[in-house]
C-alpha cells in the first residue's frame, strides 16, 4: 500500500492519503481576528477545499475532532457546523476544550475522510 502526501513541509503534510482514506491536518481559521462563527465557517471552507483536492467531500467524513478554546463558544460553533454537515452524512465526533497555537484562534478541526469511489 502507498502512502501519498500532498503538500509536505518539514513539520507536517496537508493531505495525506492511504488506502481509500484521506486524513487532513488541523485546520484553523483564515482570519484569526473574527469571532467563533465566522472562524468556524472560514475553518470549514478549507476543509471543503483540501477534501475536493484529495478526491473526497464532506459527505465522505468519516470522523473529526474539534478543538476549542473555550466551552462558551460551544453552541455557536455547533449552530455553523450543524449546518455544514450534510443530512444523514455526520461523522463521529470529538469537540474538547484546548489551548490553541495563537491567542487569536477560537477553533480548529482534524478530519479524517474516505474517498470518493
Amino acid at each position: 500500500m502507498t502512502i501519498e502526501r500532498i503538500e509536505t513541509a518539514a513539520r507536517m503534510s496537508r493531505i495525506v492519503k492511504h488506502n481509500g482514506t484521506v486524513y487532513l491536518c488541523g485546520q484553523v481559521a483564515k482570519d484569526a481576528e473574527q469571532g467563533i462563527a465566522e472562524q468556524t465557517r472560514t475553518m470549514l471552507e478549507k476543509v471543503d477545499s483540501l477534501l475536493e483536492q484529495a478526491g473526497s467531500d464532506r459527505e465522505h467524513i468519516l470522523s473529526a475532532t474539534i478543538y476549542i478554546k473555550d466551552m462558551q463558544y460551544f453552541a455557536e460553533m455547533n449552530e455553523v457546523w450543524d449546518a455544514w454537515v450534510p443530512a444523514g452524512h455526520a461523522p463521529a465526533r470529538a469537540c474538547v476544550e484546548a489551548k490553541m497555537a495563537r491567542d487569536a484562534l477560537l477553533v480548529e478541526i482534524s478530519v479524517v475522510a474516505a474517498e470518493k469511489a
